[in-house]
Order: structure tokens, then sequence, then C-alpha cells
């Protein structure tokens, strides 16, 4: 925001340096990015760093300084036309010490030429020979010294400026004309000098993006009066009551709506010190009722809206209109002042009357009931709205304003009315008129100003400096609050200005940081903790979740995180196009972010299926894994389930070509459970068994559900070739698990037992076995280890043949088998009579036969 300083002094009084000025405002948290200064002396050097954050921030310097000598206020006398040129005239001018005969080619002036001389001489900046100022002609900022030179025969050597040419704005299409009070003579600077501070309105500081606020926070940080506008104006129309109407339909999203009206305007341009303010601000004058409500908001924040009344009458039928606040209506359209032709959003708050819409409310006007230079008579609107609805039309409209920045926000609805007093002032100051007697106000939603209690060892504990009560009470009150001490508590009400002050605990919060802004961040020392350290409560759902990504990081996988928002269409990709779809409802966003996002997930994998397949334009071997939540709504409409997976997936090769030579073949089932078992093994989850089983997602015969005891914890498999045909993937099979997180984490052991390493041999032996071609080769693992604990202390199956030799529907499994007693050396008897007991378990449960 840009903040003239002279503007600001209209407010409080400032004797400090502009240096030291931007110093505190900056340490203050009113972060001062740039001061340009219009025609005072520019500092020497640069302005001293401060600290914002952990960065050194320097304030940028620019400008130009006006020579008191050479830049003055000068008087137009007569205008006549150059001789030699039909684009050029001549001016009589009086520069206080004599009159000159200046060259100019500025249309504002050519009204006048030929006249003879001015009954109202025209106040005008005035360059002499051999000022400095900005090249009007030229891009950008290039500096000349005027000198004395023919243009077209007549002689020139100084100059009336235009802002350009005296780094007020960029306009050079005519001379600046003063207003009448300008003293022929007096130095330009002297007369209207400036720098504009160029403020950084952070959220916490947004009730600042104003004068009236940042006047606030000078008058804090150097205990100057703050000298508040008036809000008291002459009524002396006609009342209002009965000449207009209003109706607020949404009070949540439209507190606070008030109206004034002002006869008898005179649309016209401002007078030059209105149009010199707001093109500092950085605002472009219209005329002077637009000016006026823009003049408002930039003065103490609350933004204001003109109608033309008569239009409203029209449109009512020549009848007291009624301005109604609303939701738009499904399709209904409004021409803004941009005249662009707008599709409403049905959350979008309209000012309106029966006919139709006038506004969107708190972000801009409609074309139609625009003030023009045919009005005569004035509407004026000053509001409070929902902030958070304002930011939502902002983006779905992809339309900002001036307004809109304040509202989005947060403006108290304390603000409406005065906006409107002061708006109607300065109207009739600008545009003549006669104020209707009374306002229309209709508040049915007051905001509740918080009352916090504060004592001096809460500041203590937080900022580790000890203020006395008095003083802690001086702080607060030079920033407007109400404050009652009561030995040593202080009660702090919140101005009514202000939306940023919390309840309760937020609300000290709110209220220390305030104290630490004023009394001066660089005053607080460096001090160690006082307080207890609270009791430290360890997460352990949270510390599993952390060991199972650290498990998987260490077995080669990376971990991704996607978005939780998606769309039926983009989920239904995880099943066969033949498959009927998931009957489940999907939680829908009230505000999606794009139109391909639009309800919460259900499922992990399409997520990560996703990810796959973006990324395997890229590379040749993914192997990733996300653990996040999906979203299942619940039946009686309360909040939804939000169980929590973990999805692995895989594909292309097991290794990537090195010059040694690589295992090229690509991932298949194996790879995956062996992951899975990795990790459960490292999760110390014991007897985990298999199940094949089918699933709409994967490949009927490569597909497995994940099992301890009777308890599901996921399933895995390969994905099913229909699924994968709706992907952009190369031809590697894909390999996904998806397991059951919140089941995992709820069954890790705490703890668990460890024994020494074992001292004597083990014995070491190979077993063969046919079985039945339906035989699981894990019932044959379990049923070894059964039949051979404790002295069967680990089985791997290391081969697989089927052929002609172990005969149809057989299948021959070969396991490796190591027996170790932790007391002694295994005896040749005992491992024989081991080999005995599991061989005959084998032949009565599964009939199964030693393999020749």
């Amino acid at each position: 925001m840009k903040v003239p300083i002279s503007w600001l002094k209209d407010f409080v009084d400032i004797d400090l340096p502009i240096e030291e000025l931007v110093h505190r405002m900056t340490l203050a948290g009113l972060e001062v990015e740039e001061v340009h200064y219009v025609g005072l002396p520019l500092p020497e050097g640069k302005f001293e760093g401060h600290v914002s954050g952990h960065r050194q921030v320097e304030t940028n310097i620019t400008g130009l300084a006006w020579d008191p000598g050479k830049i003055v206020v000068g008087e137009v006398l007569e205008v006549m036309p150059h001789p030699n040129a039909d684009r050029l005239v001549l001016c009589r001018l009086d520069d206080g010490q004599k009159e000159h005969i200046v060259l100019t080619g500025a249309p504002n002036l050519f009204p006048y030429k030929g006249e003879g001389p001015l009954e109202k001489p025209l106040k005008v900046a005035y360059a002499r020979e051999g000022a400095c100022i900005y090249d009007g002609h030229k891009p950008g900022l290039e500096l000349m010294t005027l000198k004395r030179t023919k243009i077209r025969g007549v002689e020139s050597y100084s100059m009336a400026c235009s802002e350009k040419e005296l780094g007020i704005s960029d306009d050079h299409e005519g001379i600046i004309i003063l207003d009448d009070d300008a003293p022929v003579g007096m130095p330009l600077v002297d007369y209207m000098g400036d720098a504009v501070f160029d403020i950084a309105i952070t959220p916490n500081v947004a009730r600042n993006a104003n004068i009236l606020g940042v006047a606030r926070e000078v008058a804090a940080l150097t205990s100057a009066e703050l000298k508040e506008p008036s809000y008291d104006i002459a009524m002396d129309g006609p009342p209002i009551k009965g000449r207009v109407k209003l109706e607020i339909r949404n009070p949540e999203l439209n507190p606070r709506f008030v109206l004034g009206l002002i006869e008898g305007v005179k649309v016209a341009p401002s007078p030059y010190w209105i149009q010199r303010r707001l093109r500092l601000a950085g605002m472009r004058p219209i005329n002077n009722i637009v000016d006026a409500t823009n003049y408002v908001m930039l003065e103490i924040g609350e933004p204001l809206h003109a109608f033309d009344y008569d239009v409203l009458v029209k449109r009512a039928g020549g009848k007291p209109p009624t301005i109604i606040t609303r939701l738009a209506e499904p399709d209904e359209r409004l021409t803004t002042l941009d005249e662009v032709d707008r599709v409403l959003d049905e959350f979008s708050v309209l000012v309106a009357d029966k006919a139709g819409a006038l506004s969107i409310a708190g972000v801009m006007g409609g074309a139609e009931s625009e003030v023009d230079e045919n009005t005569t008579n004035m509407l004026l609107e000053g509001a409070a709205w929902n902030f958070i609805n304002i930011r939502r039309t902002i983006a779905a409209q992809k339309l900002s304003s001036d307004a809109a920045y304040r509202f989005e926000r947060g403006v108290h609805p304390a603000m409406a009315e005065r906006g409107v007093r002061r708006g109607l002032a300065l109207v009739t100051r600008l545009a003549g008129g006669i104020i209707a007697e009374g306002l229309v106000d209709e508040y049915p939603l007051p905001p509740v100003d918080p009352t916090i209690e504060i004592t001096p060892n809460d500041v203590e504990r937080l900022l580790g400096i000890r203020l006395e009560v008095e003083e802690i009470a001086d702080i607060l009150r030079r920033l407007e609050f109400v404050v009652e001490v009561d030995g040593q508590t202080l009660r702090a009400t919140t101005p009514d200005h202000r939306l940023d002050i919390g309840q309760g605990v937020v609300g000290v919060a709110d209220l220390i940081e305030e104290i630490a802004r004023v009394y001066g961040y660089d005053r607080i020392p460096e001090t160690q903790i006082s307080d207890t350290i609270p009791p430290q409560y360890g997460n352990s759902l949270l510390e599993c979740e952390e060991r199972v990504r650290d498990l998987l990081v260490s077995l080669g996988l990376q971990e991704v995180v996607t978005y939780r928002m998606t769309s039926p269409e983009r989920e239904a990709r995880i099943l066969p196009p033949q498959a009927p779809p998931e009957d489940r409802p999907y939680i829908r966003l009230a505000n999606p972010i794009s139109s391909d996002r639009v309800v919460m997930r259900h499922s992990l994998l399409a997520s990560v299926f996703e990810v796959v397949e973006r990324n395997s334009r890229m590379q040749e071997r993914i192997s990733i894994f996300e653990i996040g939540p999906v979203y299942l709504a619940d039946e009686n409409g309360g909040l939804p389930e939000e169980p929590l997976h973990l999805v692995i997936a895989l594909t292309g090769p097991r290794a990537l070509p090195t010059w040694q030579g690589s295992d090229m073949e690509p991932m298949d089932f194996y790879d995956l459970k062996g992951l899975v078992d990795a990790l459960l093994t490292g999760l110390l989850l014991e007897k985990v068994h298999y199940e094949p089983v089918e699933d709409l997602s994967f490949h009927p015969r490569k597909c497995a559900r994940i099992m301890l005891g009777e308890q599901l914890l996921g399933v895995l498999g390969e994905v099913h070739p229909k699924v994968v045909e709706r992907y952009d993937l190369p031809g590697a099979p894909l390999l996904a698990a998806d397991l059951d997180m919140a089941a995992i984490l709820a069954i890790i052991p705490e703890s668990h037992t460890i024994q020494s390493v074992p001292t004597f041999p083990p014995v070491l032996e190979d077993l063969a076995v046919v079985v039945d071609e339906d035989v699981p080769a894990d019932t044959v693992e379990n049923i070894l280890r059964l039949a051979g604990e404790p002295l069967l202390v680990d089985v791997r199956l290391f081969d697989l043949f089927r052929g002609e030799q172990v005969g149809r529907g057989k299948k021959s499994l070969a396991y490796s088998l190591v027996y170790q007693a932790s007391d002694r050396t295994l005896a040749d008897d005992e491992v024989r009579k081991i080999r005995a007991k599991v061989i005959k378990r084998l032949e009565s449960e599964l009939g199964a036969k030693l393999r020749d």
C-alpha cells in the first residue's frame, strides 16, 4: 500500500526523520519496502538495514528532489498561439519574480488559446532554466536539465511541468494545473513536496490498509496524539426515510449495510489536491464522485459504492427503490464496471433491487447504475461482508479490485457508517449537493469485540521482559484498547475497527504480540526459556507409521504424496471397463480447486497409479509407496471415515543396467511379495500368510490377500491387464499392494524378546516332497515348522519342479531345513527322529511323498 506522508500528517504529527520513522514502522510489522521522494530532498546513501524474520532488509529509495530555487509555483496569465506551430502555444507566465514567455504543447491549455488575458489565471508547476526534471517525452525516467534553445523560431528556456516530469506519476498528457490557493513564487517543494511509503500489508495487519490505520500505528509508536477524522455532517435535505428501502436476506454474509442520499450533485473533475493524493496512493482519478469514494476507502479503509439514484427509481417504475442483498440466482448475469458480462456464481452475494442485480457485493459495481456525467442524485453505500465469501467470489470470477482487497481481509462493520458519513461530507465538498436527513442502517449481526484479561506475568512468560501494569496499559491505550486495571490484572476491550483479536488464550497471545510490536522487538533481550517444560508424551501410532516409512525406504522404495481430491471418473480407471461402478457415495467438495478434483478419494491405488503413469514417461523402473487416508461417507450423514492405507507400486526391470551387468527381467509377483514380507518382518509381525483371492483391480491368478490369523491386512498382486490398458504405461507388468495401515499399526508389538546367537553348530538338510498341485507351499512350510519345533529353527523353499517324473497333477517342493539347539550339539539320532516326525505329519495331512 502506498502512503503519502503528507496525508499521514493529517491524522498524526510526525517529528521524526523519515529514515527513523521507516525503521520503527518496519520493526513494528509495517514493512516499508520503498520510499519514493516526490520533491523532498533525498537522503544520502541507503536507509539503515533492519532484520525481517531471518533476512536483512534494505528499504529502496527512489524519487526526484525539486530545487527550491528553480521549481516554483507559477501563474499563467494568458495563452497565446504559436506563430509557427498549430500544436504549440505560448504562455505569458508570472513566477513571482518576473513574467516569462513559456512554450508548451500541453493539450489542456488549448481551450484558453487566443482568449486574451485570463479572467482567472491558472496556477502551474513552473521549472526555471537549469532545473533538473524527468524527460516527459522519453520512456522510463530519464533526467534532463532545462537549457535555452529555439523551437520553431521561438526561444525556450523553461517549462510548465506535467506530473511525469516531476516524478509524481506517469501522466504527461497535460501540465499540472494547481488549485487556486497555490502561492505564486513559492518553491513547489514547500507547497506540495512529499514522500510516499510503499508498505507491505501482511494479513495480520490488514486493518492498516488505509491512511488512518497507518496513522494509528505511528501514533502508538511515537506516543503522539491520533487526530481522528470528523464524522459529523450537515443533513439539511428532506429525510431519506421512505425514499429507499433495504432488505438483507443473508446476515451471516452481510452483517451490516448503510445507505445515504445526496441530491443536486454536479459531476466534474476533482480538485488537484485530491487527484494528486490519489495518484500518489496508486489510484487513477475519475471524477469528483468516484474520487470521493476512493479517497474515503484509502483514508479510513471502508470501501464505498455510489449508485445513480434516479436510475434506481426508474428501475423501480418511478417508486422508491428497494435495495436487496442476496445470493445470486442460477444463471444470473451482470455487466460490471469493467464492461465484462459475467455469469454469477450461486454462492456470490449481490447488491440488487427488485429488477435484478446491481453489483457484486464487495467486489465491483454494475455498469447500468454507475454514476456518470448526467448524475445529479446519488445513493451512497457502505457495508460489511463475509471475507471468506468475498475470497470465493474473487477466485471464481477471476476478478479483483481495491475494495475486494480490503473486504477479503476483513473490514469491521462499525466502519460502514463512518465510511458513508465521511463519503457524504467529501462529496458535498467536491460536488455540491444537499445530504438527505438520516441514514438507512441495517445491522442484523454485530460482532462481539473481545475483552481479554492479561497480567504482567503473562507478558514476562511469553516475551521474557518484565513490564509494569501501567506500562502495559499505556501501550494498549495507545493502540485504542479500552483498558481497566484491577491490581495486577488488566482487562482490555478491543477497539471497534479491529477483527484480528481472538478470545481466551488466543486473545492473550494477540495482545502480547501487540505489546511486543509497540515496545519494540529490538528492545527485547535474548533469554533462555524459563517455563517448566511440559511432560513429553509419545505418539505411538505416528512413531510406528514412521517406522513403516523408514523400512520401505531402506528396501529401495521412494515415498510420494498425492492429492486427496479426485473425481469419480479418475478413480473408475482402477477397475476393468466392464466392471460395475462403486455404489458408495463420495464426499463432494463445496469449493473444488478444479473441475477434476471435486470429491475426496475412495482409493489410494488410483492416486498412486497416476504417479506411476506420469513418471513412466521419464524413467524405466519405478518403485514407490504412499501412506495416506481415504474418505468414506457416513451413511447417517456424520463425519466420514478416514482409514489409513499403504499402497506400494512396482514396474520395470529388477535393476537398472550397469557396466557389471544387471538383472533386467521385469519385476513380478514374487518381487512385490518379497518387499511386503520384508516390511512385515521388520515390523515384527509373525505368522503372516497369504491366500489366493480375486479382486477386480488385480489379475485373477496373480493376486493374494495378506492375513495374520483371521485378520485381513491387505491385498497384493499383478494389476489386471484391462486396468493397465486404461493408463499410459509401457509393456512391463504393474504390481501393487494395498494394505490397511490402521490394522497393521494396531498390531505392531510394543516390545519383543531377543535371544543370543547360538554357539552350537546347526545341522543342515534338504527335503523334497511331492504334493498335489493345489496345495500351497505356505501350507507345507507351516506343517514343517509345527512338526519340527522347537529344534527346526528355519525353513526355506528353494526349488519348485513340475514334470512327468513327479506325475500329472503333482509338484515337487524342495526345502532347506536348519536344526539347532541353544544348549548342545544335536546328535544324528535326534535329527533323524525329527525328520521322521515331519515326514509322517506331511503324509498324514497332505498325502505328501518324499521325492526319489
